[in-house]
């Protein structure tokens, strides 16, 4: 069904392609541009990264690192403002002829209380002016990449004011996702875009009294900081327009589109526990298509170790045997300690790879073809609570005499694209695409075992595995409308979009869930405990999904709007 999904993908894009080939087809006369120089008004430095918006529609630029910008329009005119964080905005009246070129150079004073920079959250058309008391905040590539952080959730949890996110323990599959929290809010409350568009969620709910319980939210960890050129964060609730998922506000992941150089990092470290040694390794890199296009790559790899803040066990621990001198005179008869018994709570064990890519393609004056996404892959290493061997009804002695530590060790997939086309025509500026993507989770357990099977019981399971998947396809349609000077900008803004969930669940080995050799029949042999008691079923510290538990449910949402803007 996966291909299935991936099928519709590739045909919705065909379609998609097809139906906005017509922008492609204005006569170039019709087409003009405006470039420039955005340079300090103090110094005459340029400055690169300034944002150069066309006021009321959805075109813009970024200055390059010389200050230069260059952005393509149809004949007619426009308002078109610089702006920059710590610098004041300014805004040129300027018409574009057919087939020439403007020049508009800027000069931006530095100073002002309002952050200038044109984000994608927050509004239908682009806006540059937040002169509002609601937060938005722009963490920069340069601020990213000087974190002492790895992962996006620490990344943004260091950096973004009521954001927080932190690795949980003994929370089964919670132990290799963090969930994250925008404004004290639940993780399905703040919508996650990559580009502009939706991100897609995890397979795993989070249980275990971990913080989110109960919720699915974005697995943030699963994207590269090397492949991100800024992250926008609305720090407000956006459910009257995005709905129900952005609660809390909007988190908006900007891809990188340099073709400059290959940039590279290298990284390690380890606690002052001497615990929880990392070691990370990334490379950006990205060359140009024609005048305006480009190709940008990366590739990570992350080897983190496991944390323990775990103290020794206390408790009894053998069978037949109680009080702490009998049991401290056992383990030293065995050459163990109450070390050896305890369980390990701290940060999960993880091998991460990831690839992602950024790609736009111009096809014309007026409109371009854009693709972006990525593949994951996670294997983690995580704990439960130690299984003492006086834990009867939980251990096989003959396998473990001195009981066990289960592990919950997943294999974590998660794959995503989108692709689209966007351009001008007839005063519009048009945008459509179509996005998948899917998060998989493999649940294999270890170092554990099936009590009721006795000493036949294996010691590894599969115990099932969670597949989401979601296909967004959407169409958005920005025209400014000319009022003769009245208004500085008004637009019209229109759209549609739907969306297509799946969720699968599929059961695991029969040995993760069956009582026995032969599951929950009266009359079937299994293990018993000293008083007769059959011996808990199941695979120890996780139990297998069954085929009673197996799901495959789909979802569909088909949605619409219309406004005006000034």
């Amino acid at each position: 069904m996966k291909h299935g999904l991936l099928a519709r993908l590739t045909l919705a894009s065909a379609l998609l392609l097809g139906c906005f080939m017509g922008i492609a087809r204005p006569a170039l006369a019709q087409q003009g541009a405006i470039q420039g120089t955005v340079r300090d008004a103090g110094t005459g430095e340029p400055i690169a990264t300034a944002t150069v918006l066309v006021v009321g529609t959805a075109r813009g630029s970024f200055a390059d690192e010389n200050g230069n910008y260059r952005i393509d329009l149809s004949a007619g005119t426009y308002t078109i403002r610089a702006a920059l964080i710590g610098y004041e905005a300014v805004s040129r009246r300027v018409t574009v002829v057919a087939g020439e070129t403007a020049t508009v150079d800027f000069e931006l004073p530095v100073g002002g209380l309002v952050a200038d920079e044109l984000v994608v959250i927050g509004s239908r058309t682009a806006r540059t002016e937040f002169n509002s008391p609601v937060p938005i905040d722009v963490i920069s590539e340069a601020e990213i990449r000087e974190s002492a952080h790895v992962e996006v959730n620490q990344i943004l949890r260091e950096l973004v004011p009521s954001y927080n996110a932190s690795h949980q323990t003994i929370g089964d599959g919670t132990d290799h996702i963090n969930p994250a929290s925008l404004r004290g809010l639940g993780p399905d409350q703040t919508l996650v875009l990559i580009n502009g568009k939706r991100r897609h969620t995890s397979s795993v709910v989070h249980v275990n009294g971990t913080f989110g319980r109960g919720t699915v939210g974005v697995d943030l960890n699963s994207i590269p900081p090397a492949a991100i050129q800024r992250i926008e964060v609305l720090r407000d609730g956006a459910a009257a327009q995005y709905g129900s998922d952005a609660i809390a506000g909007v988190i908006n992941i900007v891809l990188k589109d340099q073709t400059e150089s290959l940039q590279a990092t290298i990284m390690g470290g380890v606690t002052g526990e001497g615990d929880g040694a990392e070691g990370f390794v990334d490379a950006n890199f990205g060359f140009p298509i024609g005048d305006r296009g480009f190709f940008n790559i990366t590739a990570e790899f992350l080897n983190r170790e496991r944390t323990n803040r775990s103290e020794p066990e206390e408790r009894d621990i053998f069978p037949g045997i109680s009080g702490t001198e009998a049991t401290d005179a056992e383990l030293a008869r065995l050459g163990l300690t109450r070390e050896d018994f305890s369980m390990k709570t701290g940060q999960a064990k993880a091998q991460f790879g990831a690839g992602f890519f950024n790609m736009v393609v111009p096809i014309s004056e007026s409109a371009e073809v854009y693709s972006f996404g990525g593949i994951t892959h996670r294997k983690g290493r995580a704990t439960g609570f130690y299984r003492l061997p006086n834990s009867e009804a939980r251990v096989v002695s003959e396998i473990f005499p001195n009981g066990f530590l289960p592990q919950i060790n997943p294999d974590i997939d998660d794959e995503s694209i989108a692709a689209g086309v966007r351009g001008s025509r007839g005063g519009w500026d048009l945008d459509g695409s179509i996005a998948f993507g899917t998060n998989s989770w493999r649940w294999n357990i270890e170092n554990t075992n099936n009590a009721s099977q006795g000493a036949a019981s294996p010691t590894t399971f599969d115990a099932g595995r969670y597949v989401f998947s979601e296909t967004v396809g959407n169409v958005d349609a920005v025209k400014l409308i000319d009022t003769k000077g009245a208004l500085q900008s008004l637009s019209l803004v229109l759209g549609a979009e739907f969306r297509v969930e799946r969720f699968e669940e599929e059961a695991g080995e029969p040995a993760s869930f069956l009582l026995g050799n032969g599951g929950d029949i009266p009359g079937v042999d299994f293990d018993t405990t000293s008083t007769g008691g059959p011996k808990d079923p199941g695979s120890q510290v996780f139990f297998g999904r069954t085929p009673e538990n197996e799901a495959d449910r789909f979802r569909n949402s088909f949605a619409g709007y219309v406004g005006l803007e000034s």
